[in-house]
Formats: C-alpha cells, structure tokens, sequence
C-alpha cells in the first residue's frame, strides 16, 4: 500500500543535498559536462521526499532535484517517541535498508544517505543498516521506499477487521 502524496503548498520544507555527481558525455567536438543532483527535502514532521535534478550548472541541478522531490512528498507514521510503529526493510535495485524501532534516547543511528532522509521525516528514536549496495540514490530510494509502506496499528487492525486491542493482545 502507498503512502498518499502530500501537498507541499502549506509545509515548511528544508532540503538537503544527498550527493552531486558530473557526468561526462563524449562527443564530436569534445566532452559535455552535466550535473546531477540528489536532494532529499522534508518538514521533520512526517514528510520527507527525494528528487533528481540534472543541469549544466550545479545550482540549476539543485533547484530541479529539490522540485522533483516536492513533487514525490509522501507522509509518514511516528510514533510517540519519534520512532517507526515497526521494523522493517525497505528495498531498491540491489540496495537494502534494515530500520528498527528504538526507545527513547537512542537517537538516529543511521549512516549518511539514510540518516539525510530520516532527520528530515522527523524520526528521532531509530537504528538503521544499509545492506547490500552503497549506492547514495539507491540507498535514499530504498529507505523511501520502506518508509512508504510504513502502517499504524489502527491502519493493521482495521484491515484485519478487528480492534487494536484485540491485535496487541
């Protein structure tokens, strides 16, 4: 089940730049450089999106990936103390992200691309590791992707037919 997108009009987004990378196209009369950039934005309040731009020039590329990703903003359960309802593993291509949930006071355990994305959803309490490939757009996508089929205990219940109660025990 996907998580619904989001108007970002009322949102206080802040974005930040995942990786830039200059690709290199070889042609008749030389080489033509382009860049490509990766940008995650969020609001730290259960919104986070991710977004790639490509421009000639570095600041174009940024402004297009931060587009992108406004446009790509999905909403997301957090719990009371700032961590996922549940574990879970998110995957894309051949990048995997394992993330737990944590007690209070643990902080964001998570490495580069993957804590970009979950400081700017708002997670406060959650450990993460990244399997597989080390990919930043396939990493940042994965953990998206996980994030997306994230589901409250009243989302679990009501689609079991029975009370939350009734599920926990």
């Amino acid at each position: 089940m996907k998580r619904t997108i989001v108007d970002a009009s009322q949102l206080e987004l802040e974005d930040k730049v995942v990786s830039i990378k200059r690709v290199t196209k070889v042609v008749k009369g030389g080489r033509n450089f382009r860049f490509t950039a990766l940008v995650v934005v969020g609001d730290k309040n259960g919104h986070v999106g991710a977004g790639l731009g490509k421009a000639a020039e570095i600041p174009e590329a940024i402004r297009k990936g931060k587009e992108d990703a406004i446009k790509k903003l999905i909403s997301l359960p957090i719990d009371e103390n700032g961590s996922t309802p549940h574990d879970f593993i998110g995957k894309f291509g051949s990048a995997t992200v394992l993330l737990k949930r944590s007690p209070e006071g643990t902080g964001v355990i998570a490495g580069g691309p993957v804590r970009n994305v979950l400081e700017l959803a708002g997670f406060k309490n959650i450990r993460t590791k990244s399997l597989g490939s080390n990919n930043k757009q396939n990493v940042v996508l994965a953990t998206i992707e996980g994030l997306s089929q994230l589901k409250t205990p009243d989302e679990v219940a009501k689609l079991r037919g029975i009370s939350v109660e009734d599920m926990l025990g």
